[in-house]
């Protein structure tokens, strides 16, 4: 019964050891996690790589022209760029139901068929258990970073108010409202013969060419020219997206990128 219980004890001490020891492993060449397994993670976490970018983009009408995912596909591919760029830094997942207007009676985007979207509250509580969920793993350094008008209000009061509660612990959430409302570039398409009209404001240039660069699959050749009104109506276009290209969307995407970059390291500065 004694080797019994000695025999029991010394495969419990053992099972205890392995435990606390970690599963060691190599990183591969990506900076999503959704392509990393746990100890891969784990592994990252180890190596100080404590910053993560949330993207947030959407799901909704994009012209005739365009698909639903525009801005998952473009906030992605820049969110990759900025964490290359930063180094020690990973990607989460894209978080792609955000508000698109009313359900019922509709409004904004919800006129248009395809469009999902949620209210302002429940897209918060994604933002914060997300980030709260990386703050238990050990990330530190929290960035918000939103391809759609609509996210920005949300990321901002998100990221004050978990900022301003973790501030002892040393864990920032911050809004990277530059990407989005600072990125130059509608002053970069006045210099190139366009006029505010032209540009316009949904589904137009600068939509249109970011996706022509990233996934031009994305794009309905056939369709480009269907252009709407003012309030979107009919067919969900503002602006001129017979102008745009992937030559101007490298371009419009180095913009955003760039502003991203600029207010992350002057923040970083300024800590």
């Amino acid at each position: 019964m004694k080797r019994f219980a000695l025999a029991i004890l010394l495969g419990l001490v053992v099972v205890a050891l392995a435990l606390a020891i970690p599963i060691r492993t190599t990183l591969p060449d990506t900076v999503h996690l959704e392509e990393l397994t746990w100890i891969e993670v784990d592994e990252a976490i180890r190596q100080r790589m404590r910053t993560v970018i949330i993207p947030t983009g959407g799901v909704e009408q994009n012209g005739p022209h365009m698909v639903l995912g525009k801005h998952n596909y473009i906030v992605r591919y820049a969110a990759e760029r900025i964490a290359r760029e930063l180094g020690d830094t990973l990607v989460a997942p894209v978080v792609t139901f955000v508000p698109e207007g009313s359900i019922n009676p509709p409004s904004g985007h919800m006129h248009f068929a395809g469009t999902i979207s949620v209210p302002d509250n429940v897209f918060a509580d994604i933002l914060e258990f997300t980030a709260r969920s990386l703050r238990a793993h050990g990330f530190e350094t929290i960035y918000f970073l939103g391809d759609s008008g609509g996210n920005q209000e949300m990321q901002e009061q998100v990221a004050t108010r978990l900022s301003a509660e973790w501030q002892g612990a040393g864990v920032k959430v911050i809004h990277v409202g530059d990407y989005y409302a600072a990125n130059g570039q509608v002053d970069w398409l006045l210099t190139q013969q366009e006029t505010e009209s032209s540009i316009g404001s949904h589904a137009g240039i600068r939509d249109t060419s970011e996706l022509l660069a990233i996934f031009p699959a994305g794009i309905r050749p056939d369709k480009v020219a269907l252009r709407g009104g003012r309030l979107l109506r009919p067919t969900g276009v503002n602006g001129d997206p017979t102008r745009a290209s992937a030559e101007r969307g490298t371009k419009l995407l180095a913009l955003k990128i760039g502003a991203a970059l600029r207010q992350i390291r002057s923040e970083n500065e300024a800590q």
